[in-house]
């Protein structure tokens, strides 16, 4: 081995032992839309009874599931959800590290954007639009469910 040939796998092997190998980024996600309203009875949606203690603390006393999905979110690629009111939120993966992961909740037609960490076992729920009639939709979202 010449003395060139040497260094370049120096510092070849210097380089790439810096630079950690990244898996691939797939994080499965458990999706809700539920839709909370000032009106009616005070119930929760059987459906939504893990999430009871969560929902009891905002102000809406009526609560249903509108749409459940199960998607796997590739960092940088987003996940379409239709809401009730006919509006599309986005879901992008941002970064994922260990059992944490930054995702992106979009929704074009408000301008808006809003960051989530959630760690696994970790439930969100996140309001997507505003009030109108004493009502409003939310995504609840799980990563790892």
């Amino acid at each position: 081995m010449t003395r060139r040939s040497f260094i370049l796998a120096a510092a070849a092997a210097v380089l790439f032992s810096a630079v950690p190998i990244a898996a691939r980024a797939d994080v499965p996600v458990h999706v809700r839309v539920i839709k909370g309203s000032r009106r009616g009875p005070k119930q929760v949606d059987p459906r939504l009874d893990a999430l009871r203690r969560q929902l009891s603390a905002l102000a809406y006393v009526n609560w249903q599931e509108t749409q459940e999905r199960r998607v796997t979110l590739v960092k940088g690629r987003t996940e379409f959800v239709q809401l009730p009111d006919g509006d599309m939120a986005g879901i992008t993966l941002q970064e994922e590290r260990g059992t944490i992961a930054t995702i992106e909740v979009a929704l074009a037609s408000r301008n808006t954007q809003s960051r989530l960490t959630i760690e696994k076992g970790q439930r969100i729920v996140h309001q997507v639009t505003g009030e109108r009639d004493g009502a409003a939709f939310f995504l609840t979202i799980a990563v790892w469910p």
